[in-house]
């Protein structure tokens, strides 16, 4: 795989604005969809995930789950009983390009092939749309830069017609041509598709949120999803919550999703390293339940976990769960 300039990128509604166009989109043959709308494209999530199970070993679910949320979005969830972590991964397909964000917590083919379940969602999207996969440019990108988000990056490595995102903070802003890390947007054409990319440090410093002009879903990675939302740097999450806001109060969205699901539907944390979650939550919130969680932060004014209802935010407890015993306070 080549590395060179990225792809079409340009500064939308950018706090700080800056136009950047590297390189223009080369069409790929067949039929163009039309993503343009006047509302969201619907969509369902599952009404059950795969979440693990009591005994690890005797556990018969794939790897990973595949759930077409439309017939142009698809969403990974990789099984517990192969990570606690269970990271989500969305899969967004345009008319030239598709975008993978995050890719699992796994290094290796033969451990569970990652790359393979990709190459078959290309595959079948493809074959439905009268494409050919070669035509289709993959994007192998992560939220941030957390090893159960990016561990899976080497599988895709010799994979032709394929771009993936470096491991250092300078590389992923190179990745999106970004200049003005995190206040700048910038926008990515898959082919008549966009998503909307820019800076949401605070659980890392090095972590983006996106939002799929499409679909109207905004993804917010690690940073706010349903579970223990680590703060590791109050400041720049807040600061971070503050652009979420700002960004849901002019533009419609149709669903909040994270990366992971740690607490159950009865709102009970499950605890750190948990490999079955029989009765958890789903993984999409509502922009309501985003604002009531930056309500809940602006009391905040110590360490602490403070539960919001859907989202345990654990301002600088990075090493404790909510069943720990420790300094800080529970709210």
């Amino acid at each position: 795989m080549q590395r060179r300039d990225f792809l079409t990128l340009t500064a939308a509604a950018a706090v700080v604005p800056v136009q950047s166009v590297l390189r223009a989109a080369v069409p790929a043959p067949g039929p163009r969809i039309d993503f343009k709308r006047a509302d969201a494209a619907p969509g369902a999530f599952p009404a059950k995930w795969i979440c693990g199970s009591s005994s690890l070993m005797d556990n018969q679910d794939p790897p990973v789950q595949v759930h077409w949320y439309n017939p142009h979005t698809a969403i990974l969830r990789q099984n517990k009983a192969y990570s606690y972590e269970a990271p989500f991964a969305p899969l967004y397909f345009g008319n030239d390009r598709v975008l993978l964000l995050d890719e699992g917590f796994t290094q290796l083919r033969t451990d569970w092939d990652l790359r393979g379940v990709v190459d078959d969602c290309i595959a079948g999207w493809c074959r439905r749309n009268g494409r050919n996969p070669a035509d289709m440019e993959l994007l192998v990108a992560f939220s941030h830069l957390h090893a159960d988000h990016y561990a899976a990056v080497n599988q895709f490595a010799d994979r032709p017609n394929t771009r993936y995102m470096g491991l250092t903070h300078e590389e992923m802003l190179g990745f999106w041509g970004m200049t003005n890390f995190p206040e700048q947007r910038v926008s990515l054409d898959l082919g008549g598709r966009e998503i909307l990319i820019w800076g949401s440090p605070g659980h890392v410093i090095s972590e983006c949120a996106f939002y799929d002009s499409y679909t109207y879903i905004l993804f917010t990675g690690d940073m706010f999803y349903r579970g223990r939302c680590y703060i590791s740097f109050w400041q720049p999450w807040f600061d971070s919550m503050q652009r979420l806001i700002r960004f849901v109060d002019t533009h419609p969205v149709s669903h909040v999703m994270g990366c992971h699901i740690e607490i159950s539907n009865a709102g009970v944390d499950y605890p750190y390293g948990t490999t079955w979650q029989p009765d958890e939550a789903p993984v999409h919130m509502s922009v309501d339940d985003l604002r009531h969680a930056f309500e809940i932060a602006k009391t905040i004014k110590e360490p602490g976990i403070y539960f919001t209802g859907k989202v345990f935010l654990c301002n600088q407890t990075r090493g404790t769960t909510t069943i720990d015993r420790n300094p800080y306070r529970y709210d």
